[in-house]
């Protein structure tokens, strides 16, 4: 029997002004239980690159570069990508960080599902809080991300295999504010092939008040806007629909922008009159709770808005 060699891997990491977290996320990546070669690309993105970060080894190795392409974290991912010497691609926020055996998990589940893409669980800090997120299934498809978000399919789990994300196309630079071009490139990375789910805690994710997309109201409702508009598919299920016009409803409501926030909590609940994010409306709109405190509540419990 030919014995294959264990594909290698190119953890894209962009970064922007957190240096003490970014060395925690390389080294996490780098420390994989997993017997394949794993070359760790950081972007930096409208920062100076660290470049005492590079490191050339046989099997690890890190290679530091400036974002090249449109400033933000979307144009910072596709750099990266365009970099990657090998046949997966994963992905890692620079705030977050595997666990070792995340790797190795991965690219067990996809060989046993037949999947070229795989997400994993994560673990949910915030402040002294810490929730686990899991997929309630082993598989992912397509109608399951445009009914729900999944939270657990976080970015920073993502583990792609070239080809697909060849495929499926570059994260998308021009997704107002870059928010929400992961929940975007998900769906067309799920488009060409089923993503595998590992129900294990495979990263640490930290949410703080330092996340960059942080009560960006105006930048969020034009961005869930765009996603409507690229993939009507999500109008065309009413959980999803609801799912997107409750956070825009919530984004309004955050705003004081309440002709708007009526308009789209009204959808929410012609939708679906049991999303959750209508009644978190309804709780802003009606001054019982500030936007803040109803954001601050659900982060509580590893959820957001």
């Amino acid at each position: 029997m030919t014995h294959r060699p264990t594909p290698g891997v190119s953890v894209v990491i962009a970064t922007r002004d957190r240096p003490e977290l970014l060395a925690k996320a390389v080294s996490a990546a780098l420390a994989q239980d997993y017997d394949g070669p794993i070359e760790v690309i950081a972007v930096f993105d409208r920062t100076e690159p660290v470049m005492e970060l590079e490191h050339d080894g046989e099997h690890r190795s890190v290679r530091v570069t400036r974002n090249t392409r449109t400033p933000g974290l979307p144009g910072a991912r596709n750099t990266g990508i365009a970099l990657a010497r090998y046949p997966l691609i994963g992905l890692c926020d620079d705030d977050d960080f595997w666990l070792p055996a995340k790797v190795r998990a991965q690219t067990a589940a996809m060989a046993a599902a037949g999947a070229q893409a795989s997400v994993t669980g994560i673990r949910i800090h915030y402040g002294e809080k810490v929730r686990h997120r899991s997929c309630a299934s082993p598989i992912l498809r397509h109608a399951d991300l445009v009914r729900d978000r999944v939270t657990a399919a976080h970015p920073s789990s993502y583990l792609v295999e070239k080809a697909i994300a060849d495929a499926a196309g570059p994260v998308d630079e021009t997704i107002p504010g870059g928010y929400g071009e992961d929940y975007d490139w998900l769906l067309r990375i799920a488009r060409h092939t089923d993503i595998a789910c590992v129900t294990e805690p495979m990263v640490e994710v930290l949410w703080h008040p330092g996340s960059f997309f942080t009560r960006r109201w105006d930048t969020i409702t034009d961005a869930l806007s765009y996603v409507l508009d690229k993939h009507p598919e999500i109008a065309q299920d009413s959980r999803g629909a609801a799912r997107i016009h409750g956070q825009q409803a919530f984004a309004f409501a955050a705003q004081r922008k309440r002709r708007q926030a009526w308009s789209h909590w009204r959808t929410t609940v012609r939708e679906n009159p049991r999303e959750r994010r209508a009644l978190a409306t309804l709780i802003v709109l009606t001054g019982l709770l500030s936007a803040d405190r109803v954001l601050h509540i659900a982060n509580r419990f590893g959820r957001g808005i």
